[in-house]
């Protein structure tokens, strides 16, 4: 009767290690197939491109020129980029920078969708109070995609399409 006890322990202590050892997160335990490296900001934006036609980028952010000191910082972006839409009226930005988010827009890539979602927030809450620095945003998972407001509502959704396509 011990005996048989002792082998039972035995044997669910080995199924137990083996169901842990299966647990294991590292791409030789699921199969790198299923890993998938997390998108840059250049690789939304180029994507974007490649959908619109009209979309061209124009800078990739370093953490020393981000206008708004949040790249790699805490609570901040991974990766950002500025990109233009050759449909917004030169007249419309001509006082502005050339990576301002008004000549098109701008991709954020968070390290999940929560930041990119209270960065969304954020910027929606400050444009409700002052309409003109207002802009169209689209979030899917930890990306946000942010379009000037001089785009048509129609022009604009093509973003979101494209984002979600």
């Amino acid at each position: 009767m011990i005996i048989r006890r002792t082998v039972a322990a035995v044997s669910v202590t080995l199924a137990t290690l083996s169901l842990a050892a299966c647990g294991d997160s590292s791409p030789s335990a699921i199969g790198s197939a299923t890993v998938t490296a997390p998108k840059t900001a250049e690789d939304v934006t180029k994507t974007l491109g490649e959908k619109i036609a009209t979309t061209k980028l124009i800078k990739v952010y370093t953490a020393e020129d981000d206008p708004n000191h949040l790249l790699g910082r805490p609570n901040g972006y991974t990766s950002k980029t500025a990109f233009g839409d050759s449909r917004v009226k030169p007249s419309d930005v001509e006082y502005l920078g050339a990576d301002s988010v008004e000549r098109g827009g701008s991709v954020e890539v968070f390290p999940d969708e929560a930041g990119a979602k209270a960065r969304m927030d954020f910027i929606q809450s400050v444009a409700k109070n002052l309409p003109a620095v207002g802009e169209y945003d689209y979030l899917k998972g930890p990306v946000l995609v942010r379009v000037s407001r001089f785009l048509t509502p129609d022009q604009a959704k093509e973003y979101e399409a494209a984002l979600n396509g």
